[in-house]
């Protein structure tokens, strides 16, 4: 009899041990998950859900390293955003902020970098095959002058301007310069109601830290990129 309950509790404290090896072990996964959930929070713009800036642009150049000819750099600029804060009020522009977020989120796909570099200026580095380019550029056109609805609401018109830069064409895999090159297209193109692929001639324009002379906050987006 002695033996059999000397038996038991041996298996008793063998099941204490690894139940409590069990829980602790719970206890630092959970902790784990949580650690990297706030980690992710970090890397993203609360109000767009976009990566901030320094994320976006680090998993930018690893696509670019890895993925090569096939990839592409999509500026996106709002039209008129200023006008809109000034006749609807921020909230609206805030609503509008993150109505665009969520529609090159849902354009880019999750395997694509798309982030806000500040204010009302979007980037993404995705792949884009060139038998498909103009028309999914043109749908993220579409998709970002679709009206936003508010939660009072009241219905905001919205536009963006769009330019996209490509390896293939301009023969460098260099973040810094097709950003600047798709940054130049955006603007030849700026409130035409279609996007613009940059050419070889967009990434010879002069520049200021990376960025098109003259555009506004240049010297402080170019110190990121």
């Amino acid at each position: 009899m002695d033996s059999v309950l000397h038996h038991r509790g041996r298996i008793g404290s063998r099941t204490l041990l690894v139940t409590t090896a069990a829980v602790s072990l719970t206890g630092w996964a959970v902790h784990a998950i949580t650690l990297h959930k706030r980690l992710a929070a970090t890397r993203k713009d609360p109000l767009t859900g976009l990566l901030r800036r320094d994320a976006y642009t680090a998993r930018a150049r690893r696509l670019l390293s890895r993925h090569g000819d096939g990839m592409a750099v999509v500026m996106v600029d709002a039209d008129h955003f200023k006008q809109i804060n000034d006749t609807a009020g921020h909230p609206a522009g805030d609503a509008v902020l993150a109505a665009f977020g969520a529609r090159i989120t849902a354009w880019a796909g999750p395997r694509a970098a798309a982030g806000r570099l500040g204010g009302d200026e979007f980037a993404v580095v995705l792949e884009l095959p060139a038998d498909r380019r103009a028309q999914r550029l043109e749908q993220l056109v579409r998709m970002l002058h679709t009206p936003v609805t508010l939660d009072d609401g009241r219905t905001v018109a919205v536009a963006a301007s769009v330019g996209a830069a490509t390896p293939d064409i301009l023969g460098t895999h260099d973040l810094t310069a097709l950003q600047r090159a798709a940054d130049t297209a955006l603007y030849d193109g700026k409130h035409s109601g279609h996007a613009h692929l940059a050419t070889v001639a967009h990434a010879t324009v002069p520049s200021v830290n990376g960025r098109r002379a003259g555009r506004p906050g240049t010297a402080v987006w170019g110190r990121a990129a």
